[in-house]
């Protein structure tokens, strides 16, 4: 699905898809992520390949929920290490948005852009229902890998190199 369909530019980015997929994994196994977050950021977006948006941002309407269709694709196959990072990431922005004075000034225009589309900085009240989320650490740490991997040209390993992670990940589920 991702050499198939995320070859395609990715939302007003200067990189692909896959190479925004790569990019935010490899920015978590620099990290030294677990095995479960690495998968995460490598499959945050999948919910982009699942359904059809229109490829230019400016034409969108609304939200295309992808978290929310990405992370239940991915319940199906792996545990809740994985997919509820996924669910999370988007209100992982809006959050760091109201939490972090610097954060907002850090994204890119596409980001902010889908920030408007996906509801802006939370409130007080939503700030403390994502804090109760028990994989909040981790969207946090998944959205800052995602906002990194946007670099046009950075080489990463392959989609390959992750097979062996991600069969473990499913045999384990």
């Amino acid at each position: 699905m991702y050499c198939a369909r995320g070859a395609r530019a990715y939302f007003g980015e200067s990189v692909t898809t896959l190479e925004h997929s790569l990019q935010a994994a490899h920015f978590a196994r620099k990290s030294n992520a677990s095995d479960a977050l690495v998968a995460a950021a490598l499959l945050h977006d999948v919910g982009h390949l699942l359904a059809a948006a229109p490829p230019d941002l400016a034409a969108w309407k609304a939200d295309a929920r992808h978290e929310v269709n990405g992370a239940r694709w991915l319940a199906a196959r792996f545990g809740p290490d994985v997919f509820e990072p996924v669910r999370l990431h988007v209100p992982a922005k809006r959050y760091l948005c109201a939490t972090d004075p610097s954060y907002e000034a850090q994204l890119s225009s596409a980001s902010m852009q889908t920030l408007r589309l996906q509801g802006g900085p939370m409130s007080a009240a939503e700030v403390r229902a994502f804090e109760a989320e028990p994989h909040h650490r981790a969207a946090i740490s998944l959205r800052r890998w995602d906002d990194s991997g946007k670099v046009a040209g950075l080489r990463t390993p392959g989609f390959a190199d992750y097979g062996a992670l991600i069969r473990a990940l499913t045999e384990q589920r």
